[in-house]
Parts: structure tokens; C-alpha cells; sequence
């Protein structure tokens, strides 16, 4: 469990009634365990990424944005639960761990709607075209650029549309007065942002390392 915050007993109860991600997402996170060690940390938990699958199922988002891909476990779940005809656009700056996540979208059947960019993700989604409506975006990148890529996916989202963002309680560290590192302060002043933000609607869930799901009026 990511929710270190919440009593591990309750933790695994909680995964034990999810239902389970399938083998190739099981051999996605084996594969990043080897390859990155502590860096498979990145990968969303897997009662996240079941969340993910079915906020993009009963959405029915067409059109969706994530930012920061890894290795791809993410995508591969928004992916799965996109709308007949629905694209999802990957925005990542290494080419080395999306290559991984290329391979998975194959074996998962879902690299014919997904489409990687690379790149500075600030620089390229600014490259997308306002007009072009994102239903659903999900964020999970550097922290200190949230704020930008918040204000980026806002621009593009279509009214009633959805960001998700990842890591918005920080191992619990947001809520600690003696927790003052750069990464806590960055998420604490996002947190801010959305909570101070009168165009949408907001609710901190304790999914994994906290999950922020954000709707535009």
C-alpha cells in the first residue's frame, strides 16, 4: 500500500476487496520493480489504477491528457476505459522509461489509441490546440510543475471535464508542520491553488499517496 498514512491492516483489507489488475499490468510492475528498484515506487497503486479505469469508464471521456507516463502502467488503465473511438495523449520527457511502457501498450492491446509525445510537457501541451476539448486529464510529474500544467489543462478542459492529481497528500507530509522540504511546500501551495480556485469543484481522496479529482463548472 502507497497510504502509508492509513493502518496497513486496513490497507490490505482494502486491496483484498479491489478487484485485481490483470497479468499484464502485474508483469508491467515486476518489469519496473528490475529495472528502477525504489523507482517502481512511481507506478500508481493498483487500487489507483482500477480508479482510473473506471472514472474514465463512467465519464466516458473521449478525449484524455495524462501527464507523466513512467513506465505506462497508468496509461494503460485510462486506456481501458476510454470511450468507443477515444484517444489518450501521453506527455513525457523520458524516452528511456516510455519505451517500457510502448512494449505494455502493445501486450495490452491498446496501443492503437494512445499516442506518446516527448518532450518538456509544459512545452508540448501548450502545443495543443485550445479548441481541442480534454474530457479527462491525469497528472502525475514533477511536482513544482503542477501548478503550470494545472493552468495548461484548464485552458483545453471542456466544462464539466476532469483533472486528476497524483500525490496531492505526499506520504502524509502536507498535513505535517515539521515536514518543510521543497516537494511537501510545492504540493501544500497546489493544494492551495485548487482549494482557492473558484472554476471548479474539488475532493481530496486517501488513494494512495492522495489522489485530487478536480471538475470544471
Amino acid at each position: 500500500m502507497k497510504a502509508t498514512y492509513i493502518d496497513p491492516a486496513i490497507g490490505q483489507y482494502l486491496l483484498a476487496h479491489t478487484t485485481l489488475p490483470d497479468d499484464v499490468l502485474d508483469a508491467l510492475a515486476m518489469e519496473t520493480r528490475e529495472l528502477t528498484g525504489e523507482g517502481a515506487n512511481m507506478l500508481v497503486s493498483p487500487d489507483q489504477g482500477r480508479f482510473l479505469t473506471m472514472i474514465t469508464q463512467v465519464s466516458r471521456a473521449a478525449n484524455v491528457v495524462e501527464v507523466g507516463t513512467f513506465t505506462g502502467y497508468s496509461s494503460i488503465c485510462i486506456a481501458c476505459g476510454l470511450a468507443p473511438g477515444g484517444r489518450l495523449t501521453c506527455f513525457d520527457a523520458s524516452e528511456e522509461w516510455t519505451d517500457v511502457a510502448r512494449r505494455y501498450w502493445d501486450k495490452a492491446g491498446v496501443a492503437d489509441r494512445v499516442e506518446l509525445r516527448l518532450g518538456p510537457a509544459a512545452e508540448r501541451l501548450a502545443e495543443l490546440p485550445p479548441w481541442q476539448g480534454v474530457d479527462l486529464a491525469f497528472v502525475d510529474a514533477d511536482k513544482a510543475g503542477y501548478p503550470v500544467y494545472y493552468e495548461l489543462l484548464m485552458e483545453r478542459l471542456v466544462p464539466g471535464g476532469l483533472i486528476l492529481v497524483d500525490n496531492t497528500l505526499w506520504g502524509g507530509r502536507v498535513a505535517d508542520p515539521t515536514a518543510d522540504d521543497e516537494e511537501t511546500r510545492a504540493i501544500r501551495e497546489f493544494n492551495d491553488l485548487v482549494t482557492a480556485d473558484d472554476r471548479v469543484t474539488s475532493i481530496m481522496l486517501p488513494m494512495a499517496d492522495g489522489l485530487t479529482v478536480i471538475r470544471k463548472s
